[in-house]
């Protein structure tokens, strides 16, 4: 309407006259964990998940990783450098604004020795794809969007109570309340803009150094959580049961 009255189409901005008029949207945040016992009762469930080597590897990285199920379900083992311990997420696939995509930089994530031995592991099954969680359909496709969604019901855990987007709330909980990571740090990872005093914004491949410290005692806090009251680990990969359709 600003446009029209500048271009002379119209005389007044006539929306001004709904300001107010039309209540905002409440906010709705996503399911997540956030506190450390029912965590741990989560992990174990996850760690215990009887599917395909793809989803099992995908339901273990994910709170590993805390990136947006979209990023991780189309994500190409040439974006991965294990030996580096490194995954650049390309720019066109983050969620930005359409030249964030199109001139902003990969997204850095530091991987934890946990994220590599599953990788190293899935690697075996689906490394002669292009991407690292194939479709059950075929080779050339993504998994599925809502794969993860049906191995969380076939669990038993209720959306209410958490949901795949969710590890990134409890990470950015947790990671600062548990561990005592600095809020800018945990932002950083997971990709939202970080301003200092001075408006401007942190350009999100430096302090790599720290990120990679957070991502590798974020793993080493997740694999305490599950701990058993014998102090056995559950492996990475022991539930796997290739013939499963999840």
């Amino acid at each position: 309407m600003r446009y029209a009255v500048a271009t002379g189409r119209a005389k007044r901005d006539a929306t001004q006259d709904l300001r107010g008029a039309i209540p905002p949207a409440q906010v709705q945040h996503l399911a997540a964990v956030t506190a450390p016992k029912p965590l741990r009762a989560f992990l174990r469930t996850i760690h215990s998940y009887v599917g395909s080597p793809t989803v099992c590897a995908a339901l273990k990285l994910a709170p590993l990783l805390f990136q947006r199920p979209t990023e991780m379900r189309l994500s190409k083992w040439s974006e991965f450098d294990l030996d580096q311990a490194t995954w650049e997420i390309p720019s066109e696939r983050m969620k930005r604004r359409k030249s964030g995509k199109l001139y902003g930089p990969a997204h850095v994530v530091p991987l934890s020795r946990q994220a590599v031995e599953i990788l190293l592991e899935l690697h075996k099954f689906t490394g002669h794809c292009q991407h690292v969680f194939p479709s059950v359909r075929g080779d050339v496709r993504p998994m599925s969007d809502g794969t993860l969604s049906a191995a969380f019901r076939l669990m038993g855990i209720d959306s209410v109570a958490a949901v795949p987007h969710g590890w990134r709330a409890t990470a950015r909980t947790l990671a600062v309340e548990q561990l005592g990571f600095p809020e800018e740090i945990v932002e950083m990872q997971l990709a939202h803009t970080v301003k200092d005093p001075l408006g401007r914004a942190y350009n999100r491949t430096q302090w790599l150094a720290q990120r990679r410290e957070l991502m590798q005692r974020w793993a080493d806090y997740l694999d305490e959580l599950r701990l058993d009251s014998t102090g056995v680990m559950t492996s990475t990969l022991e539930t796997i049961r290739p013939d499963a359709p999840y």
